[in-house]
């Protein structure tokens, strides 16, 4: 997957890129991620992104022309049939799993990043794909959620991970929570490690695991159990842990 960023403060993302995961995907040429600062497409001498807005008001809003010309510069030289322009903005749908599952079925991911007080309507309206939040809190710029989404996503992509099991047992990717997890010692001050998880048994520890992952959905993120995929047994376990929740 390519992914090209359009950003005014490009240098924020050699820390975060050049680590842990990310890094190791580009090493094996599973990620190639590009860095662009739109300024460099802007006219004039002094390389003018923003300006004031129409109709007056405070702050400065990015101004259309550079970031058309970016876009169509990346999609000029790059020849990819499955790609996606996004907007990072609060004003977008805000960030999941599901969609992190979704963008990494593309070949090639565009963000543009905004600073200031906003974009020129004619950017979310007929450049970007999707606008696309990671919260309902404003940050600075697009830099950040960029960055979050790039992670998110490139944990999806075959390769990428050290276990081809560790993506799906991920929280969020069934839709809930992830289930408890262990490692040595077998007794740290007292506090043991669950018997199940020794028994040998592969059948009960994937059920004690996935009801762990109920209790643990149902305790914190309640929510989530509307969407989630639930058979049978979840239901039934469910309703037990609500029905001793309602005794208790």
């Amino acid at each position: 997957m390519r992914i090209d960023i359009l950003s005014l403060f490009p240098a924020m993302f050699a820390g975060p890129f050049g680590e842990s995961i990310t890094k190791r995907a580009v090493a094996k040429g599973i990620l190639d991620i590009h860095i662009m600062n739109f300024r460099d497409f802007a006219e004039g001498r002094h390389k003018q992104v923003d300006d004031s807005p129409f109709g007056g008001g405070s702050g400065m809003v990015l101004k259309p022309e550079p970031l058309f010309r970016a876009v169509r510069f990346l999609k000029d030289t790059t020849h990819y049939t499955r790609r996606r322009v996004l907007l990072m903005s609060p004003e977008g749908a805000v960030f999941n799993q599901a969609k992190a599952r979704e963008l990494a079925q593309y070949e090639q991911l565009i963000f543009i990043c905004g600073h200031y007080e906003g974009f020129d309507a004619r950017i979310s309206e007929n450049l970007a794909d999707e606008i696309i939040s990671i919260g309902d809190f404003v940050l600075t710029g697009g830099e950040l959620p960029a960055m979050m989404i790039t992670d998110a996503v490139s944990r999806m992509l075959p390769g990428v991970l050290g276990s081809e099991e560790s993506a799906p047992t991920d929280s969020f990717y069934n839709g809930l929570l992830e289930h408890p997890q262990y490692t040595r010692p077998r007794d740290f001050e007292g506090m043991q490690v669950p018997e199940v998880l020794f028994s040998g048994d592969h059948a009960k520890i994937a059920r004690w695991r996935r009801e762990k992952s109920l209790e643990a959905t149902l305790k914190h993120r309640p929510d989530l159990l509307r969407t989630a995929e639930l058979d049978k047994k979840d239901l039934q376990y469910l309703a037990a842990l609500q029905e001793n929740q309602g005794e208790h």
